[in-house]
């Protein structure tokens, strides 16, 4: 992301654009005066400004909020060689993302204040807004629980032990009722290591193609459904991350309807490909959970389109290059996903499951908002000028030179996604990719 320039300091007239905010039930054409950092002014089409403010004509284009994203790889610290929180940042930016919340499994693993104080430290500065999910157990090994109330005051938002699953009942469990007690939520990597453990690909006719381990789809709905029945159980705030399988969103449908205080996610690549992807053992389509059939992906979308997965959210895994050649055995699991996020809202839940654009954008702007419990306004007179400006219907092709992110393991390399991010605004700086 380059920035182009400081705005003048009379300002700027967006004009000729449609603003579509959920967070403030705007959906119609606004002309938007920037000033000193500030939105100035938001009104209906042909707002008088002073000759002194430079105009720009957006045709058309759509106005929002910047993204937020709940689920993102830093690295930092540890493993610097795949991304840095400023690398991070940057290819964030460049997908008009604000704010990422980062997960814990760095090296040393974030399940202490000072790991927690560094990652803040570390994001000083980025025009990106960075917020620590910490871990729920020491070391992510599932034994021993953090202090979550010192975790908490050092700036963690959440706890999750992604990347790996709490695999002990008791030891989850506890953590819920904690949870219940303090009122932070912990987001669950749902795997039962009991069915995937050396698994590789989906289970099904590539991984038999391709003779590697398969990942069944029980693996992941037998875990979210034990732990919707702890947060039943204990009245905790659970999240589940990356809900890839049909199982699992009527785990999640089940448990909303029964009172469970239970939220859910989906990863951009499980709702837009399927394990067929894989056919020709690229590592780049290896993550975990890996990519399921077509029911699976068609479940996924219903699940986002009803409201039982309230977010979209990358989990933005990058590797380095040499890490993803090893072989679909070898290589590492996970992709790169932040500046592709939008386009994929776009494509496939504005594009394939025909959700309004109002509704599809609230997956990653109020959904994330109400699962964190964090308040968050909108475009509004007065408010800190942080929009993001795209075109709807702009057609692009993937490609690594394009990835601003320090690793390029992006399963939608060679893809064309609709939709692209045009400028940033954040206060008197405008940034374009």
């Amino acid at each position: 992301m380059s920035e182009v320039r400081h705005l003048p300091a009379a300002g700027w007239l967006l004009r000729g654009g449609h603003v579509v905010d959920p967070l403030e039930r705007i959906d119609g054409p606004r002309d938007l005066w920037i000033a000193g950092g500030k939105l100035r002014a938001l009104a209906r089409p042909g707002l008088a400004v002073g000759r002194d403010v430079e105009v720009h004509e957006l045709h058309g284009r759509i106005l929002c909020p910047p993204l937020w994203d709940l689920h993102v790889h830093l690295r930092e610290p540890g493993f610097e060689e795949d991304e840095t929180i400023a690398t991070g940042a940057a290819a964030a930016l460049a997908g008009g993302v604000g704010l990422v919340c980062c997960m814990a499994n760095t090296k040393p693993v974030n399940d202490a204040p000072e790991v927690t104080r560094y990652i803040l430290d570390r994001a000083q500065g980025l025009q990106v807004r960075v917020r620590p999910i910490a871990a729920v157990t020491r070391g992510l090994e599932g034994a021993e629980l953090v202090d979550f109330e010192a975790l908490l005051e050092a700036g963690a938002v959440a706890f999750s032990d992604d990347g790996r699953p709490v695999t002990q009942d008791d030891v989850m469990e506890a953590a819920l009722r904690r949870s219940a007690q303090v009122g932070f939520l912990v987001v669950s990597h749902a795997e039962d290591r009991r069915l995937t453990e050396g698994g590789v690909l989906h289970e099904g006719a590539v991984s038999r193609a391709l003779g590697v381990k398969g990942i069944p789809a029980e693996g992941e709905t037998r875990m979210v459904e034990r732990d919707v029945e702890l947060a039943l159980r204990t009245g905790g705030r659970l999240h589940i991350a990356h809900v890839s399988t049909k199982g699992s969103v009527e785990a999640v449908r089940r448990g909303r309807a029964r009172g469970a205080r239970v939220s859910a996610e989906a990863a951009p690549h499980h709702f837009l490909l399927t394990a067929g992807a894989a056919q020709g053992g690229d590592p780049n389509f290896k993550m975990n959970p890996p990519l399921r059939d077509e029911t699976d992906r068609r479940a996924v979308l219903e699940g986002i389109a009803d409201g039982t997965i309230e977010v979209v959210a990358t989990d933005h895994a990058p590797h380095a290059a040499e890490k993803k050649a090893r072989g679909i055995e070898a290589a590492p699991f996970g992709v790169v996903g932040l500046e592709t996020l939008l386009p994929a809202v776009l494509t496939g839940l504005v594009g394939e499951a025909k959700m309004p654009l109002d509704a599809a954008l609230d997956r990653v702007l109020a959904g994330p908002a109400r699962v964190l419990g964090a308040s968050r306004a909108g475009l509004h007179e007065g408010g800190p000028a942080e929009l993001v400006v795209f075109d709807p219907d702009a057609s692009w092709t993937v490609r690594p030179e394009d990835l601003h992110s320090r690793s390029r393991n992006s399963a939608f390399l060679g893809r064309t996604l609709r939709g692209r991010v045009e400028m940033v605004v954040l206060g008197d700086r405008v940034f374009r990719p």
